[in-house]
């Protein structure tokens, strides 16, 4: 073998094949027989004897490996071919099996799915709803409250079938009585004719869905408390707590029948203590707590509890600010505990007096429309009053001057414009005490004219004033 593999190096041209000295074997070792070429020799002569071989010798192997690429490619050009072929067959099948819709509408009845429900893990049901402490879970709280809290339904005698209002109470003794708001009770509506139909019947159902005929016990609107009763016994009745306890933070529920939904609970916490908020039918100011619990028209007269079971507050959707949203606020039950006593004891609260007037106050925009709508200009600044809508023939207001449409414009000297304006004015004051009252009236061509009244006040025991 060559060291420098030159007789294998097909690339490399020899020099000069001439020149090349042919290998010679020694005589005394060819042994004497017929001669016969030597084999390197005329292996090395043939083998170079063309100065083209090179050039052929490489397009003989690229030809080869031409030819050997040829069967390749026509088999991955197989595969592909086969490949494409099952994947289209597929597809069709599965959309003539229903397995892939194209169509929304073909997409149910065509497949079956089975769901596996699974139970709660065993250790979730040895949970407690209520711990050492006495404190519930929210499971436990609802399961607790709910059987105390009640619906509600107000229906006018004439229209028995027509729910007029609805709303939540709460279940305050075995024997029937019911702590609600006066407003679910005061529902008014149209009828076909138009004519305005008020609330004179109730009907109340229980947690265990059973129905039963309500009496009202007493009524306040000023507060916006009530008390209705049931005949029954043996409920389920609520346990009220300290509300002077309650601390800012504190984790609350407020359970009641928003929109019908009966039994609905939703948490949150205290988010203010001892806010000083207004009806916004009466102006009556009443001492509430603020709660971020979601508390709708359904929930009034339902129950603000803590994580304890007991009532601290009497839910209120009358008790709101219109400006802000998921704002509520309940009843404190500490200052609606002597109401409902009252209420149920003698059906009024003590003390109340009455005028016996209903009036708009002129310093909301509601008035000033009013009046725009009805005299076509604006309000004059000389009848900034209390506008005058209705008398009561049974106090002794309605034995004086005054005629509704006109304006109360002072009283005892002090200016009046609004519920506020008055009930400071009536502070302090009791039944069968004089006022003086300077009044106005205009005509059709707004000609103002001016006079006084006095009138004796009345003692209240309607609650609706």
């Amino acid at each position: 073998m060559n060291e420098n593999n030159d007789l294998f190096d097909f690339d490399k041209q020899p020099e000069n094949t001439e020149s090349t000295p042919e290998p010679s074997i020694p005589e005394t070792s060819t042994p004497e027989t017929e001669h016969i070429p030597p084999v390197q020799e005329t292996f090395q002569s043939d083998f170079f004897s063309n100065n083209d071989f090179t050039a052929q010798f490489s397009e003989t192997k690229n030809e080869i490996k031409n030819k050997s690429a040829v069967p390749i490619i026509l088999l991955l050009v197989l595969i592909f071919i086969m490949i494409s072929a099952l994947t289209v067959y597929c597809i069709y099948t599965d959309i003539q099996t229903g397995s892939i819709k194209f169509n929304e509408e073909n997409y149910a009845g065509n497949t079956n799915i089975s769901l596996t429900l699974n139970n709660k893990p065993e250790s979730d049901r040895n949970i407690e709803y209520i711990d050492e402490n006495g404190r519930y879970t929210t499971e436990g709280l609802a399961e607790y409250i709910r059987p105390q809290v009640v619906e509600i339904y107000a229906y006018n005698s004439k229209y028995p079938e027509m729910v007029i209002g609805s709303g939540s109470g709460i279940i305050i003794s075995e024997d029937g009585y019911i702590v609600t708001n006066t407003h679910v009770l005061d529902g008014t509506m149209y009828n076909d004719g138009g004519d305005l139909i008020k609330a004179d019947s109730y009907a109340v159902s229980t947690y265990d869905e059973k129905q039963y005929d309500a009496q009202i016990a007493g009524r306040d609107t000023k507060t916006d408390i009530a008390v209705i009763k049931i005949q029954a016994s043996g409920l389920p009745c609520a346990t009220f707590g300290n509300s002077d306890e309650t601390v800012l933070g504190e984790e609350v529920a407020a359970i009641g029948n928003p929109a019908g939904l009966t039994g609905s609970i939703t948490d949150g916490i205290v988010s203010g203590l001892d806010r000083k908020i207004k009806a916004d039918s009466t102006g009556f100011e009443m001492n509430c707590i603020q709660t971020n619990a979601a508390i709708s028209p359904g929930n009034s007269g339902g129950a603000l509890v803590n994580m304890y079971g007991q009532v601290i507050g009497i839910t209120s959707s009358k008790y709101v600010n219109s400006s802000y949203e998921g704002l509520g606020f309940a009843i404190t039950i500490n200052e609606a505990k002597p109401i409902i006593e009252e209420l149920i004891s003698q059906g009024y609260v003590s003390g109340r007096i009455r005028i016996g007037i209903t009036f708009y106050s002129m310093d909301n925009e509601f008035t000033l429309a009013e009046f725009k709508d009805k005299y076509n200009r604006d309000i004059p600044d000389k009848l900034k009053g209390l506008w005058i809508t209705e008398i009561s023939e049974d106090c002794d207001i309605a034995d004086t001057e005054l005629e509704v449409g006109d304006f109360i414009l002072t009283i005892n000297g002090t200016k009046v414009h609004n519920y506020d304006d008055l009930d400071l004015i009536l502070d302090g004051k009791k039944a069968g005490d004089t006022l003086r009252a300077e009044c106005a009236r205009i005509d059709d061509d707004m000609n103002i004219s001016y006079f006084n009244i006095e009138f004796k006040l009345m003692e209240d025991t309607s609650g609706d004033f």
